[in-house]
């Protein structure tokens, strides 16, 4: 019997790339809001004794009681196993605690998640491309937790981007350097960073350098999210004066709040903006012309394999 699929409101655009795969049937979610606020919520397919797929990322507070909810009433109405796949895991950059009294938002998130009741063939949480590899590990022992690597789709996406051309895989600063360092590996190519200086009395940062020769060079810039994109235009300003003659962005997430893809596009440094489709603000990447990789294939074979 095939798997299940049920899909949040939030990523009802990935469910067809699921679907696709073969490998399940789809189930149907309703929800409705109240004037005062509350939403109602209803698992209208039948769930029992089914192996369940629950596919839904974290963008927004909405979004993890919507999965949350969604989550806990398909264990409880008898689900096999229940498989919960999270393109995003939002709050992924407050996962630890910096001032007294701060919130680690990843945490406590990570422990909602963990609050679904588990099923008796066993509860799965997969997580694409964390921000930090530790927030797998915040999740309860009554959820497996898979943290999938988006290496194979993102590199197949550079090479795309960057097809034909001589080209150097780029960080945003010296802080991403060891992942793009591995990217690069893989890819036979030369990895590049650019050096930052925070001013001791503003506590801005300033660009001071790039290490690596990149004149003449396409750059693709890799970060694993591109939110407002303020480092990415820092860093394509100094490839952009240290030679490189184009420059390229490429995220795992695609985050992009309010008008950040429209500057970065009109920015006159980037000459694309590129990505997976892990976040719904990846659709307008794509309507803009950028090149967005489907998630779904990699995490669905991640699916298969449990």
């Amino acid at each position: 019997m095939k798997k299940l699929l049920f899909t949040i409101s939030a990523y009802r655009y990935l469910e067809t790339a699921f679907l696709a795969t073969g490998d399940y049937d789809r189930g149907e979610l309703h929800q409705e809001p109240f004037p005062d606020g509350e939403i109602y919520r209803r698992v209208v397919d039948d769930a029992w004794g089914r192996d369940v797929v629950l596919l839904g990322g974290t963008p927004t507070d909405a979004d993890w009681l919507e999965l949350y909810d969604f989550g806990s009433a398909i264990s409880r109405a008898g689900a096999r196993s229940l498989s919960i796949v999270m393109p995003y895991f939002g709050y992924s950059t407050m996962e630890r605690a910096v001032k007294p009294g701060e919130v680690v938002t990843a945490k406590t998130r990570a422990r909602l998640i963990s609050s679904i009741p588990p099923c008796e063939g066993g509860t799965r949480t997969f997580l694409f491309d964390l921000h930090t590899d530790g927030i797998e590990f915040y999740f309860s022992d009554s959820h497996t937790t898979h943290h999938v690597y988006g290496a194979p789709i993102v590199t197949e996406a550079i090479a795309s981007i960057a097809s034909g051309k001589d080209f150097v895989l780029g960080a945003t600063d010296a802080g991403r350097a060891k992942w793009v360092e591995s990217l690069a590996r893989s890819m036979h190519c030369e990895p590049a960073f650019v050096y930052k200086r925070r001013d001791p009395t503003s506590g801005d940062l300033t660009v001071t350098g790039v290490n690596a020769d990149v004149k003449g060079k396409c750059v693709v810039i890799y970060d694993d999210m591109i939110r407002t994109g303020g480092s990415l235009l820092q860093a394509a300003e100094a490839y952009k004066s240290a030679g490189a003659t184009e420059v390229h962005a490429m995220a795992s997430h695609l985050v992009l709040p309010g008008d950040a893809l429209d500057r970065l596009n009109e920015s006159g440094l980037v000459a694309s903006v590129n990505g997976t489709d892990s976040h719904p603000r990846s659709q307008a990447a794509l309507a803009a012309g950028g090149h967005v990789v489907s998630v779904a294939g990699l995490l669905a074979r991640e699916v298969g394999r449990s």
